[in-house]
């Protein structure tokens, strides 16, 4: 599977491979602490816990900068994660967007976009969405998913925390 292909692409976003040159600009939409209040670990506005996310980001060789594609503004984050070829299956987390994208399509044509690559691939996309988090387990809903377990998982560099895990089938 290709994790960060250079062609996802629609009307509404871009996803542009992250790269550490992204860092400041990323940042800027990351620094409001109301974007990370459900999240798993609400720090993640502050520097040092957002250099950690980042640096997972680069490690994880799956990770996009969330492009406006008129404007070229950086609205977010996501990445592919996870990849298991044996089992067809890859996850897809670690997505944030600036509040002015709340309650607008764009998670959702983010994630069909990310969607439409992954099943290229694989035959199912899982999802790991915090215990707390209920913005974006509703999300996760009205794009389909389904809500098969509770897991606690370890994200990169931080303690483990219970998550939801979210399945969509090909």
């Amino acid at each position: 599977m290709i994790l960060q292909p250079t062609n996802l692409k629609n009307d509404l976003v871009w996803l542009e491979p992250l790269h550490q040159g992204h860092f400041e600009e990323l940042y800027l939409v990351a620094s409001d602490p109301l974007i990370w209040e459900q999240h798993p670990n609400p720090d993640r506005y502050k520097l040092d816990a957002f250099t950690n996310y980042f640096k997972g980001a680069m490690e994880s060789g799956g990770a996009f900068i969330i492009r406006d594609t008129l404007s070229g503004q950086a609205l977010g984050s996501s990445r592919y994660c996870g990849y298991d070829a044996a089992i067809k299956e890859v996850q897809i987390g670690y997505t944030f967007f600036s509040r002015e994208c709340w309650g607008k399509s764009i998670n959702k044509a983010v994630k069909k976009l990310m969607l439409t690559h992954a099943f290229n691939f694989v035959d199912k996309v899982a999802f790991y969405v915090g215990a707390n988090n209920i913005r974006s387990q509703k999300a996760m809903e009205r794009i389909g998913g389904n809500k098969v377990r509770e897991e606690v998982v370890a994200y990169f560099g931080e303690p483990d925390r219970l998550n939801f895990r979210y399945e969509i089938n090909k």
